[in-house]
């Protein structure tokens, strides 16, 4: 297993380079900027980057991801409830995607975004069992990602407690290797630490404790703060959506 985290100041963001060394073969998950650090990290590993994925519709920046995806001739992969304006790879819950000795396991988490997806990663030469989830915005250290960025907030959080119901199903040494960490406009109380496990999340997180469906929904619609600059014009750019058509 190959696995490469970059670090992102602005916007706050991680995004991931993993992949099967065996095989030379590799995804990048919600990449960031400039596309050539992603496309060197590849190349220092000799490997090729086959799959492109974004977790959701970001509204904080403009994804890298399709311009990467046409640069290394990889497949640029996004949630099929999604209805993009341009051609891509969509995958829906449960659906895996191969990387040599490595499996993709997708996992749909509504919440955030209604189109989030988790990746799910198993490495076959460890162990049959899950290594480590990417949760994007869905799952953070310290907090979950806010709801009201593509839809209501209550309605978000609705689905967003259903999301992580599903996460809490993951055994609790499966790491978690989000999308943000501390000074993200998308969570609330996040760590400055850009990883974490399932079972001390379970324990220290406050939103991911929560048990009680409308409890967990009046957590989540208190204080949230302000949204990201232009959001709903990055969404509409990062779905292929033009100026004049939004």
């Amino acid at each position: 297993m190959i696995l490469r985290q970059f670090l992102h100041h602005d916007p706050v963001g991680i995004s991931y380079l993993f992949g099967c060394g065996g095989k030379a073969t590799c995804a990048v998950v919600d990449p960031v900027g400039d596309i050539q650090p992603y496309l060197q990290a590849a190349d220092n590993a000799g490997m090729r980057i086959h799959f492109v994925i974004d977790t959701h519709v970001h509204a904080d920046h403009l994804s890298a991801g399709r311009a990467l995806a046409d640069a290394a001739g990889a497949s640029y992969v996004l949630s099929s409830n999604v209805g993009e304006s341009f051609p891509f790879k969509a995958v829906g819950d449960g659906e895996v995607l191969p990387l040599g000795n490595v499996t993709v396991t997708v996992l749909h988490t509504p919440g955030h975004t209604p189109e989030h997806i988790c990746i799910l990663v198993t490495d076959r030469t460890r162990a049959d069992e899950p290594w480590f989830v990417l949760t994007g915005h869905t799952l953070m250290v310290g907090d979950l990602g806010r709801t009201e960025l593509a839809a209501g907030a209550e309605e978000g959080a609705k689905q967003l407690f259903r999301s992580v119901s599903k996460l809490k199903d993951l055994p609790d040494y499966v790491e978690v290797l989000p999308g943000a960490y501390a000074g993200s406009v998308c969570g609330r109380r996040l760590s400055g630490k850009p990883w974490s496990t399932i079972g001390s999340e379970k324990r220290h997180n406050k939103a991911f404790m929560i048990e009680d469906e409308a409890e967990f929904v009046r957590f989540m619609v208190a204080e949230i703060p302000p949204a990201p600059p232009e959001a709903a014009k990055i969404r509409a750019a990062n779905s292929g959506i033009t100026a004049a058509a939004a």
